[in-house]
């Protein structure tokens, strides 16, 4: 029932945005900001509610004698992360074709960029955090969770995520000119997609194996689950116009183009 009613929300804030946007490409639609606003506010509280919950329901009570209250926080950042770095790979891809090509500005991607340098800081931030009370606090019903992660080859997975997840990534993003060169930033986002992965493998399959150990269906369901949602938005990308031309906000990114075009 609550994994019904987590779905539920999250695809009725999908659907009505959507829908509204969608409603904004023709010149003859209402301005819908107020409505964005109006529910864009009170969904971001609802949003980091419900997936807290979906996180402890469907990957913390895979260990019920384990318990953490900043776990929900552990996973919303890394959604946060992974969200990002999928739109810069995205916007990589539009780039070779116009109108992308000539609006996706230098000064964009480095908003990009620092955007994805805050969630990583915020990621780590909360992990560090975590390790850091239940190491202090030295508990045997809390250790037990690290000691799984760090015996049995676990170890060198969760040194991975630390050194390329997190440490390599941040030298790379203190550079200005990295984070505008939408070329370079494509391959540090499509890598941390990727650590996005490793990061929940090893934060469940410990439960499963005291010992490293990759199967057939963690390598497969990935690919299969995520084939499908990519399909769904491709579909849904190509349905709709890739610049919203009668945004009230829209004149800011057009306009100065306009201008050097004029």
């Amino acid at each position: 029932m609550r994994a019904a009613f987590y779905f539920t929300i999250w695809n009725l804030l999908s659907f009505f945005l959507s829908k509204w946007s969608r409603e904004q490409d023709s010149a003859s639609s209402r301005d819908n900001t107020g409505r964005f606003k109006a529910l864009s506010g009170p969904g971001l509280i609802l949003y980091g509610f419900t997936i807290s919950f979906a996180a402890i329901d469907w990957l913390m009570s895979m260990d019920p004698t384990w318990i953490s209250t900043i776990y929900g926080l552990v996973i919303l950042s890394g959604q946060l992360l992974a969200a990002l770095c999928f739109a810069v790979v995205i916007e990589r891809i539009l780039y070779n074709y116009e109108p992308m090509s000539v609006l996706l500005q230098k000064e964009y991607v480095h908003d990009h960029g620092k955007f994805m340098l805050a969630f990583i800081m915020v990621w780590a931030y909360f992990n560090f955090s975590q390790w850091l009370i239940i190491w202090a606090g030295n508990l045997p019903e809390e250790i037990s969770w690290y000691l799984k992660r760090l015996n049995g080859g676990w170890s060198s997975v969760g040194l991975l995520l630390v050194v390329t997840g997190f440490a390599i990534p941040f030298i790379f993003f203190l550079s200005r000119s990295f984070k505008r060169d939408i070329t370079k930033l494509v391959w540090l986002a499509a890598w941390l997609l990727i650590i996005r992965y490793i990061d929940l493998f090893w934060i469940i399959e410990p439960n499963f194996s005291k010992t490293f150990r990759v199967t057939l269906p963690d390598i497969v369901l990935p690919f299969a689950l995520g084939g499908l949602w990519l399909s769904y938005f491709c579909h849904n990308l190509s349905s709709m116009e890739l610049i919203p031309a009668y945004d009230p906000f829209a004149k800011e990114v057009l306009e100065p183009e306009r201008e050097h075009h004029g």
